[in-house]
């Protein structure tokens, strides 16, 4: 097995928290999802992928929205000034 190392791509993204206005593009009240938000994705643009708050929604390398959990965001990126 050969090992892959994540090229450096400057990402995108805030902090999702449902009192705090504007929501980031794309989340949505889901009344089907168990935390009561979605967002669709490249992958499930149909019935949404789960937001908790807390997550990170990230804006992919093309255009996509996707969220990303606070600890796997934390080690995956780092802040930069751009």
């Amino acid at each position: 097995m050969a090992n892959y190392r994540k090229k450096p791509v400057i990402i995108e993204a805030e902090q999702f928290n449902p009192t705090q206005l504007p929501w980031p593009l794309g989340v949505l009240v889901d009344p089907s999802s168990p935390t009561g938000y979605s967002i669709g994705t490249l992958e499930n643009r149909a019935s949404g992928h789960e937001v908790t708050p807390g997550d990170w929604i990230i804006t992919g390398v093309k255009g996509e929205k996707y969220p990303c959990k606070q600890d796997i965001f934390e080690a995956t990126y780092e802040k930069v000034n751009a």
